[in-house]
């Protein structure tokens, strides 16, 4: 079995994150009997989230509860809604969401952002980036990102349909190293430990193989609508990306305390580095077009840098804003490639310009990098 007793010392640190990913429940945000928001919780979360901020951590939390606040809001009674009352809902609970973070985190001097998804803006390459961009220069200018599902515009084909599955997405996205998944139970059971009294607790898994996708059972809660079944997916989402993940009991106060005070969890092993899983998958990419440098650009770029509009002195293919390009030295070796910024049609107009100039070429300002370096695998 891929897993180690609970009674083995935890292999990763929450304290030791550079980049933390949140996941946070309907179950936990928003009490079940009332509908009403759980404001001492938050509040108390809000200072695990400002002590990881205070050691130099980047944090994103992925929060469902928008269509929770605002069914109690709208007066809709319990039980399933149709899909225009559960957009309704999430349009009016949104509000009462961002604001609830923004009370929680003001006093500990954060400002909390918020950003909404669907599927299609991590699996389209040019609103990927664009999403990765975002989160990326929130996260520099000290922001904490909250982002939802946009249950207001998505429907089903375009929706992931739980917040585990994105928070896993919004991980490899960010390239975050730990993701933490704030549940009803403290982590993975050999078997649904509310239905079998003999069912064990895995305090560690090396790989989600389909034994331990068969360990997972479905959610208890009325609200959330993930269950362990979507948790052991994320998990297999994330770690692919590098990133550690981390199944604890959200209910306690200051939840990410507990979990490095050695609390009950289920930790998931990531699978390399998530740099470096990144490389990989833009490298396994099939390019679209060729980027030729010059032998400065060539030099720079083997320094780590990113790929400027100067550097390049010719421009091969017809290809779209987030597409694989091949970048290639002044005598055509292939240096690697990357994720350009620019259609190829931009790209022919700015070549060999200054990162100033861009505006006045295209008419609207645009990004310093043609290939930034966190997209580029050379």
């Amino acid at each position: 079995m891929a897993a180690l007793s609970a009674a083995s010392a935890a292999p990763f640190r929450l304290g030791e994150a550079r980049r933390l990913v949140v996941k946070i429940g309907s179950a936990l945000l928003v009490d079940a009997a009332t509908g009403a928001l759980r404001a001492d919780w938050l509040r108390a979360l809000a200072e695990d989230v400002a002590a990881a901020r205070g050691r130099g951590a980047d944090v994103v939390i992925v929060s469902s509860g928008s269509i929770a606040l605002g069914r109690r809001a709208l007066g809709l009674g319990a039980g399933p809604l149709a899909l225009e009352q559960a957009q309704a809902a999430a349009a009016v609970g949104q509000i009462r969401l961002a604001r609830a973070y923004e009370e929680a985190l003001a006093p500990h001097g954060i400002k909390a952002a918020q950003v909404l998804v669907t599927l299609e803006d991590t699996t389209d390459r040019r609103r990927y980036l664009n999403t990765r961009a975002t989160l990326g220069t929130l996260l520099g200018l000290g922001c904490v990102p909250i982002v939802n599902e946009n249950d207001t515009v998505a429907t089903d084909e375009i929706r992931y349909g739980d917040n585990d599955r994105l928070a896993a997405q919004v991980a490899v996205t960010i390239g975050a190293d730990m993701l933490a998944l704030l549940s009803d139970v403290d982590g993975l059971y050999t078997a649904n430990p509310f239905a079998d009294v003999s069912a064990r607790h895995i305090a560690l898994v090396q790989a989600v193989t389909p034994e331990i996708e068969a360990m997972a059972g479905e959610g208890v809660s009325g609200l959330s609508r993930g269950g362990m079944r979507t948790k052991v997916m994320a998990a297999r989402t994330a770690t692919a990306g590098g990133c550690a993940m981390v199944i604890a009991q959200g209910a306690l106060m200051r939840p990410l305390s507990a979990v490095e005070a050695g609390a009950p969890c289920t930790w998931f092993a990531p699978q390399g580095d998530p740099q470096a899983a990144r490389k990989r998958w833009i490298a396994a990419m099939k390019p679209r077009g060729m980027l030729v440098v010059d032998a400065g650009a060539a030099e720079a770029l083997a320094r780590g840098s990113s790929l400027l509009p100067a550097g390049v002195v010719a421009v091969e293919g017809d290809f779209g804003r987030g597409e694989a390009v091949t970048i290639a030295g002044p005598g055509g070796a292939v240096l690697g490639q990357g994720l350009v910024r620019y259609t190829g049609d931009e790209a022919r107009a700015i070549m060999g310009r200054r990162s100033g100039e861009i505006e006045a070429v295209l008419g609207y300002p645009g990004r310093a990098a043609l290939v930034h370096r966190d997209d580029m695998a050379l």
